[in-house]
């Protein structure tokens, strides 16, 4: 018997990172971060947790900008928190608590291309060392494609995006636990 507690334990852990995901929005869906589209509406529509991720999709000829509650409000991109420009930007959702983007470009800002949204606290605790969004050049680059329907990718919420190597972990772990117990 005291064998079976090791593999139900593992068998937990695995069916608790299993049943974990995040959610990846393309910010405006097929719309995209334009100037067009009805952010707040998009937003409001949304329930965000820690370990979502946005996915912006813009011409190269704009940008994102991360700002406080205040550049927010004035569509000031002086203090940025972060600013990204490679035209399709993922930004990992880390913490809970309101989360302000702008236009770079201030008239667009003005217009209404800006977004707010509060991200919930998520049901697995986020660690200190979760991932941040990458800036400038180190920002992630992909094809874009935009999408109305939210993407669900697997996700631990403790190792965003790497819940596969943790199952394969576990099952080599279970495959040795059983071999073990069986010899």
């Amino acid at each position: 018997m005291a064998r079976l507690l090791p593999i139900c334990i593992v068998l937990f852990l695995g069916a608790v990172a299993l049943t974990c995901e995040a959610t990846t929005y393309t910010v405006g869906d097929t719309s995209g971060w334009d100037i067009s589209t009805d952010l707040d509406t998009w937003a409001s529509s949304k329930t965000f947790t820690v370990g979502d991720v946005l996915s912006f999709q813009y011409p190269s000829s704009d940008s994102v900008e991360e700002v406080s509650k205040d550049s927010y409000d004035n569509c000031s991109t002086t203090n940025a928190l972060q600013t990204f420009s490679n035209g399709n930007t993922s930004v990992p959702l880390t913490r809970p608590g309101p989360w302000y983007f702008i236009s770079g470009n201030r008239l667009y800002c003005l217009g209404g291309m800006k977004l707010q949204l509060n991200v919930a606290g998520s049901q697995a605790a986020s660690p200190a060392g979760a991932p941040q969004a990458a800036t400038g050049q180190d920002a992630l680059t992909q094809p874009g494609s935009k999408s109305n329907t939210p993407s669900s990718s697997s996700s631990d919420g403790l190792l965003h995006g790497r819940s596969h190597k943790i199952v394969s972990g576990l099952i080599g772990l279970v495959a040795t636990v059983l071999w073990v117990a069986h010899v």
